[in-house]
């Protein structure tokens, strides 16, 4: 067990128990709440990071709300009528003696306690108050646990941790840099790292053959609920291994993490191809655990006279028992699918007299039992079909299903998925240059190989891989190009020319000539996982200093300009904001 004990408190408020009745104890923490006993005794409750425990003081008339006390006293029984089972120390009180006020305190600027909803720019702004509250504290205790399960999970599988620079080259990573202007060089511009990538790379070239980090990484993108400016991640790089060795080592890790805060290890993760997840699920982060799974419709209407329905791909789901949805509620998701980019969304109950539905009068008795059968449609429930390109419809239903359906993020338990054989490139630019869909690095699937040279490049798989949990996609990973000449491929069908991928990327090409091993990597985001161990739905809840869904932070009132001084030295001169 943990000693707490230091030269200002022998314990901790939240770990007295009826054991410990009869010790004389010191303890230190913030006044939570003060209740008048009479004219002269009070009942304060003292708070500290391991809990509240009741303090019984005489003359306590001066000690006010997040007062910050040293209190020496016994500990005793609290009679049975007025101990509290709903907290942990409810069943012992502590007979103050000697109470010391180490610091006085303003009414503080929000309640504490969990019942109250405080806005979140007033909580940011105060946040070193707004982390005493037990939430808070309990998802830092969280996220602790987790980054100690996956060290240990980490260097129990023999990865070693190695620090990666801050201050790195501007390279193409899918979203903006963030970049720090030199003072050395005029001009010119470190830019803050999205991810340790090249870097992890050419650890494998260097013989470091299993590499880690919990990496700060950085990117200059549009926030959400599951996404900061600056976020850290698990980050892994092996040698000699093959993609099922990397789902292995990372499978161990989560799993470790799970455990450490659920006390329950999660069996094996499954796997899922890319495609079937889009085909099923309408996404390549599925979230697997409730139903309303997309269904293929294009069969059934293939010899269709209704317009609507003459489309390469038709899909639909079922909302059992959605039947009674109103017509207001349908239009509005009618509406929401327009916006989502669909044409627009066919709506159908099912009655006993057969389909309820403005477009029923088009179909034909069989494409209306075909329908139903495809479907497994039963009195009461709601279809919604959407007829477009393949993409487009599985997208547009992907998002409905989510809308419709999905539970709160912890809800059902802990619902891991490996999503493998992505695309290697997502769509082609105006160019003709095909896109890549994770990174430029990722080895294309062996068995695709073939069709770089004039095939579908659509259609080429990638040796890359995600891990979902209830449906956040966690992180990405893939096996990496090792061969420098396979590399210049994939950047010359990326329409990167040999000089411009030597300027942007010839410490990595340079390094292949001295004999890169096969490797393989992932890396996960930390704040996401803890998130939802921790059953919070915004990553925010588990980060000290969060910025807001702008990108501000009214802690420090950041970002701010700098003076005419600053930029003088930089060499650097702010524009006008564009009208």
């Amino acid at each position: 067990m943990t000693d707490y004990s230091t030269s200002m408190r022998t314990d901790r408020c939240g770990d007295l128990r009826v054991g410990d009745v009869g010790r004389t104890v010191t303890l230190c923490g913030w006044v939570d709440r003060r209740r008048e006993h009479g004219e002269h005794l009070a009942f304060v409750d003292l708070r500290d990071r391991s809990g509240v425990v009741q303090l019984v003081v005489d003359g306590a008339h001066d000690l006010r709300s997040e007062f910050v006390l040293r209190v020496t006293g016994t500990v005793r029984e609290r009679p049975a009528d007025t101990a509290n089972d709903a907290l942990a120390t409810g069943a012992v009180e502590v007979d103050a003696q000697a109470v010391e006020v180490l610091a006085a305190a303003e009414p503080p600027p929000f309640p504490l306690d969990e019942r109250t909803e405080v806005d979140e720019v007033l909580r940011l702004r105060h946040r070193y108050v707004d982390l005493r509250r037990p939430r808070l504290q309990r998802n830092l205790e969280v996220r602790a646990r987790v980054n100690s399960a996956v060290r240990g999970a980490m260097e129990e599988q023999g990865f070693i941790e190695v620090e990666t620079p801050m201050l790195v080259a501007s390279t193409p990573e899918g979203a903006r840099d963030f970049v720090v202007p030199s003072r050395k060089e005029p001009g010119s511009f470190y830019a803050l790292p999205q991810s340790p990538q090249i870097f992890k790379q050419l650890c494998m070239v260097g013989g470091v053959d299993r590499y880690y980090q919990i990496a700060r990484c950085l990117r200059d993108e549009d926030l959400r609920a599951d996404r900061q400016f600056e976020f850290m991640q698990l980050d892994a790089e092996a040698s000699f291994v093959s993609q099922d060795d990397v789902l292995a080592f990372i499978s161990h890790a989560v799993a470790a993490a799970a455990e450490a805060v659920t006390g329950v290890r999660p069996g094996e993760i499954g796997r899922m191809s890319w495609e079937e997840a889009m085909e099923r699920y309408g996404s390549d982060k599925p979230d697997v655990r409730f139903g309303m799974e997309l269904v293929e419709l294009t069969d059934v209407f293939a010899g269709t006279e209704f317009r609507a329905f003459q489309a390469p791909c038709t899909k639909g789901i079922r909302v059992p028992g959605g039947a009674d949805t109103s017509r207001n509620r349908l239009d509005d998701l009618t509406e929401r699918c327009k916006r989502w980019g669909a044409k627009g969304l066919v709506w159908m109950r099912v009655t006993p007299d057969g389909l309820d539905s403005p477009v029923a009068k088009f179909l034909t008795d069989d494409e209306q039992a075909g329908l139903r059968t495809a479907m497994e449609a039963e009195v009461g429930d709601l279809l919604l079909l959407v007829a477009d390109e393949r993409r487009t419809a599985r997208h547009i239903l992907g998002l409905l299903r989510l809308e419709l359906g999905r539970p709160p993020v912890t809800e059902g338990g802990l619902h891991f998925l490996w999503v493998v054989d992505f695309p290697l490139f997502e769509a082609l630019d105006e160019a003709g240059n095909p896109i890549p869909a994770h990174h430029p690095f990722t080895m294309p699937h062996e068995d695709d190989v073939h069709l770089l040279d004039g095939g579908d490049l659509l259609a080429v798989r990638s040796q890359a891989y995600d891990l979902v949990l209830n449906g956040w996609e966690l992180g990405s990973g893939s096996v990496r190009i090792h061969r420098r000449e396979v590399q210049e491929r994939i950047f010359s069908l990326l329409g990167i020319g040999p000089e411009e991928a030597q300027a942007k990327f010839g410490f990595l090409l340079d390094a292949f000539r001295y004999g890169a091993p096969p490797h393989a990597g992932f890396a996960f985001g930390m704040d996401r996982l803890t998130a939802i161990l921790a059953g919070e739905e915004n990553i925010r809840e588990v980060i000290a200093y969060p910025k807001t869904q702008s990108g501000a932070d009214p802690l420090t009132d950041a970002p701010t300009p700098i003076d005419d001084r600053h930029l003088e030295e930089l060499g650097l001169r702010v524009l006008p904001p564009a009208e």
